[in-house]
């Protein structure tokens, strides 16, 4: 089962006190990057909302908003007189210095840190919370999770489809494979006796088969078919396991290339490349989709 990494899910928890909206938008991303936006009260739980997120998802960039808000709208919050008086002493000593006027109202000094008071705070904690952010993240995590499935869906349907073109023309290729030095000794045993027809020389055969053996030394692409075969079942393995595995698809499509090219430069046989081309066009329509694979 693959899944996507560009994603959204979002879910609501409410109790008779908060409204907890919980936002999860990812995308892509080779690695796991998590920025998460919520009220500065609940800083506390940053490991575990974390920890959370991690569990669900694996690689990409992922970023989370959770907004809290009060259902009971009475003096919820409330303004830390003292924070305010040294804010306002430390700008008029920043103003005279700097022989610049003072504001004309304290809208400035009202966002900054600990100028405003959560009144809701004395009566409750942010771990008194988490059960109900707990299930919004649960459940908001979920529905991400179904975005990402049907993103899956797709990719594996075009990763199968290129894994089987790829398959196709690797058949090709083993037929052709065992004629190619047969071939080129057959040309060359004719090239030379154009050549030496009107000579008085006759063709050293012991040449010939040294020549020919150097050709099959060099052209001989057993290896990498073999290599390849092991890479695409494993591909197809990964592919249809019950886990989605996005870094080690993105290896097998490195190893995939990689004996592809070889095979095209070793071969020397027209029919060959052709069919070497169509196998890098697949490879690289694969490398597209498994970077939006987790």
């Amino acid at each position: 089962m693959l899944l996507g990494m560009t994603g959204f899910g979002s879910s609501t928890a409410e109790d008779d006190r908060l409204s907890v909206q919980a936002e999860i938008r990812t995308v892509n991303n080779r690695y796991l990057k998590i920025s998460t936006r919520y009220p500065d009260f609940y800083a506390k739980l940053g490991s575990q909302i974390e920890k959370q997120l991690r569990s669900s998802i694996t690689r990409g960039t992922v970023n989370l908003t959770l907004k809290i808000n009060h259902l009971d709208r009475t003096s919820d919050y409330l303004l830390d007189e003292e924070v305010v008086k040294q804010y306002w002493e430390q700008l008029k000593n920043i103003t005279q210095a700097c022989h610049l006027p003072l504001p004309d109202d304290l809208n400035s000094l009202l966002s900054l840190p600990g100028a405003v008071l959560d009144n809701d705070s004395k009566s409750h904690t942010p771990e008194s919370d988490w059960p109900l952010i707990e299930q919004a993240l649960r459940e908001a995590l979920e529905d991400l999770t179904e975005f990402r499935k049907k993103e899956g869906e797709s990719a594996q349907a075009d990763l199968l489809a290129s894994n089987q073109i790829i398959c196709e023309q690797l058949k090709i290729v083993k037929e052709i494979a065992p004629r190619v030095v047969t071939n080129y000794r057959d040309r060359l045993h004719q090239r030379l006796s154009d050549l030496l027809e009107d000579q008085e020389v006759d063709l050293d055969s012991d040449s010939l088969i040294r020549e020919v053996s150097l050709f099959a030394d060099r052209s001989d692409i057993n290896e990498e078919l073999s290599r390849l075969d092991c890479h695409l079942e494993q591909f197809d393995t990964i592919l249809n396991g019950s886990t989605s595995q996005g870094k080690k698809l993105e290896f097998l499509v490195q190893e995939m290339f990689r004996e592809i090219n070889t095979i095209g430069s070793k071969a020397n046989d027209v029919e060959i490349s052709h069919a070497v081309i169509e196998m890098k066009l697949a490879v690289e329509k694969i490398r597209e989709n498994v970077q939006n694979v987790e």
